[in-house]
């Protein structure tokens, strides 16, 4: 509960009934009997500014109260907002520039994501939010975007590592010129590979370049290519396994409240992660941060990329992996058309807002690997309880194939993709990519009490990739080991 003398004191946050109400009009809103329904009249006390949209405008809104501010332009405030609760603007010009007025006595911070359409439309940009030192002490922040010309929704969703109230908004002002995205590339080849290694990078529409698009450097990824398909594979002897497979041997090297790909630039913003790889991943890493950085708890040393997974808990007390082998390989039927990663690629799998339940037999549960397998079930049914000679495991598998324009998109999946029912890479998704997997392996059995992970229920399970491979070692082993199908170990040897 607050107890900053300038506010006036709701019921304890963590007991409030959390509702979502819908809002007629805008500005300050009067509660209409006992509906839940808000009717919104003008309050003559708030300075009338050009784009400033008051943040008790809302449309629609999830978990938010208002009060009379404290800030110099009077009126009222959105307040008591927490992590997942959300505010709706409907019909409103967003511009290139969006300023957010906001207030702050939380220690954990967070930030408001600003959305298009929904909840989950498409991520405009993420607004920092800080210990500012009071709930009525305001500071204001200014974020770029690249928005659609024309009158949009727009939903400011509040993301925080911890359940307590951290923010109060009390306006909005959007403004400068609009920009029209691109869409997503629709049309790519479809030409059906062959079983000879590329020659030239694969050519492709043009790219997407709103929000959330990463567009690929194409002369420095002719250049990697250029030197992949120089590379003489190295002669199979004996008779190795006949998969195409190398791994990199991972343990977690730290962990931290940060997602340089969800949430760059905002640490502590996101759940607690665990992270495998480059010891310098933070909320701020870059390409060229993971590249310069040579410290990493994953072997070989060629490889600098960072990895992670939500951190896992067991009545309270966080468990690590003992270890995770992060697998690059092929379910392709022809792997011959491989290709390395390019520098900076970026992907997520999985979803951390999942949060539903994952009874035995449910797709994407955790396991138990060893002697004696499971069991039984956690009292929840969610987790398994291993037999003493054995433990919890998970396997997370990304898609083999990649539209080969994007290092990146808004939700961080759409540059990649299945193959299509043939098992090649095709359409919108030509590039055939290792496939990469984790196995990661937590050294406890379980209980009834069963589990608990950063992002919530076992069904929010996810993984991150930020690669960061030297590009003769990535190529090499793509090389000898996909391209030829045979199995390797994590220092590329068959």
């Amino acid at each position: 509960m607050r107890t900053d003398p300038q506010h006036v004191a709701p019921p304890d946050p963590r007991k409030r009934r959390r509702v979502t109400r819908v809002a007629l009009g805008a500005a300050v809103a009067v509660a209409v009997g006992g509906s839940g329904v808000y009717i919104a009249t003008a309050n003559a006390a708030e300075t009338v500014v050009p784009g400033r949209l008051q943040a008790e405008a809302f449309a629609a809104q999830s978990g938010a109260q208002t009060e009379n501010t404290g800030d110099a332009d009077g009126g009222k405030n959105v307040g008591w907002l927490a992590n997942g609760d959300w505010l709706s603007y409907d019909n409103v010009t967003i511009g290139s520039t969006v300023t957010a007025r906001i207030a702050s006595d939380n220690s954990t911070g967070g930030s408001i994501e600003l959305r298009l359409g929904s909840q989950t439309g498409t991520l405009l940009t993420s607004i920092p939010v800080t210990k500012t030192g009071g709930w009525q002490k305001w500071v204001t922040r200014t974020a770029t975007v690249k928005a659609p010309a024309g009158k949009q929704t727009l939903v400011a969703v509040m993301k925080s590592a911890q359940k307590s109230d951290f923010v109060n908004i009390n306006w909005f002002t959007l403004g400068g010129t609009t920009t029209t995205p691109t869409t997503p590339p629709t049309t790519q080849p479809t030409t059906a590979p062959t079983t000879t290694a590329p020659t030239a990078a694969p050519s492709t529409s043009a790219p997407a370049t709103g929000a959330g698009w990463v567009v690929m450097d194409q002369a420095k990824w002719k250049a990697q290519l250029a030197e992949f398909n120089a590379m003489k594979p190295k002669a199979i002897t004996g008779n190795p396994v006949r998969v195409a497979e190398f791994n990199a041997s991972c343990t977690v090297s730290h962990a931290r409240a940060d997602d340089p790909i969800v949430l760059p630039g905002l640490p502590g913003g996101s759940h607690m992660h665990s992270f495998l790889g480059n010891n310098a991943t933070d909320a701020f890493t870059t390409t060229d941060t993971l590249l310069k950085n040579t410290g990493s708890s994953c072997k070989p040393d060629d490889d600098h990329s960072a990895y992670w997974i939500p951190s896992l808990y067991e009545n309270g007390k966080k468990v690590e992996p003992h270890g995770v082998t992060v697998y690059y390989g092929s379910r392709l039927p022809d792997p011959t058309r491989t290709m390395p990663l390019p520098q900076g690629f970026r992907m997520v799998v999985g979803d951390a807002k999942r949060q539903v339940a994952t009874p035995k037999g449910a797709n994407g549960q955790f396991w138990c690997a060893g002697a004696g397998g499971e069991i039984g079930r956690s009292a929840d049914g969610n987790w398994p309880v291993c037999a003493k000679t054995a433990e919890l495991t998970y396997h997370l598998t990304f898609p083999d194939c990649w539209d080969g324009v994007h290092l990146d998109s808004p939700d961080h999946k759409s540059h990649t993709g299945p193959a299509d029912s043939s098992g090649k890479c095709s359409g919108k998704f030509p590039v055939a990519i290792p496939s990469i997997a984790f196995v990661i392996g937590y050294p406890t059995s379980g209980s009834a009490d069963g589990f608990e992970l950063s992002s919530g229920m076992a069904s929010s399970m996810h993984g991150d990739v930020f690669a960061a491979w030297e590009d003769a070692a990535l190529g090499h082993r793509v090389k000898d080991c996909l391209v030829q199908k045979a199995k390797c170990d994590t220092f590329g040897n068959h």
